[in-house]
């Protein structure tokens, strides 16, 4: 695609906005950011379309972008303190008030972990369960090894679990 108008704009913000906000977040932990940053992100699309040359998926370069403009703004900015989206979310079934009130518990406790692993972890453990990405693409857009995307993964599975059993009851 050489070219884009404002529906081929409106259709790709549709299709990967809320990904591209949420990503965002993870990486600046700031909701406004994350918004102003989706914003620059699809109009950088939008100027630059032409140079997408389809060695990825358009998700996986739009995240590119993103990483790029959010570590760019962190570096710009004082924000350093994080909260969390819902990643974690309890399914829904017939469950009794109390089952409900353990289960947010438990989400809130496994977020709070995740919010404190490195930056590394995180982000690759992000783009596994939010964003669905494989390795390949998570290697390809953090600019590491498949080795390593697997290992961070790995790493960060095993801190959340170890920290979760300490917290638990």
């Amino acid at each position: 695609m050489d070219r884009m108008d404002k529906t081929d704009l409106y259709e790709l913000m549709t299709a990967y906005g809320d990904d591209v906000r949420r990503y965002a977040y993870a990486i600046t932990k700031n909701r406004e950011q994350a918004k102003d940053i989706a914003q620059e992100v699809f109009l950088k699309v939008y100027r630059s379309i032409g140079s997408f040359k389809g060695d990825s998926s358009m998700k996986t370069w739009l995240f590119t972008i993103t990483r790029n403009l959010a570590i760019n703004e962190l570096k710009s900015s004082y924000m350093r303190r994080i909260v969390l989206l819902g990643w974690v979310k309890p399914q829904k079934n017939e469950r009794s008030a109390e089952m409900d009130y353990f289960t947010e518990q438990s989400v809130r406790e496994i977020r709070d972990i995740i919010m404190k692993l490195p930056n590394k972890l995180r982000e690759v453990l992000i783009l596994t369960l939010e964003h669905e990405l494989t390795m390949a693409e998570i290697a390809k857009l953090v600019n590491v090894s498949e080795g390593t995307v697997k290992s961070r993964l790995h790493r960060a599975r095993q801190i959340i679990i170890r920290k979760w059993r300490v917290t638990e009851p």
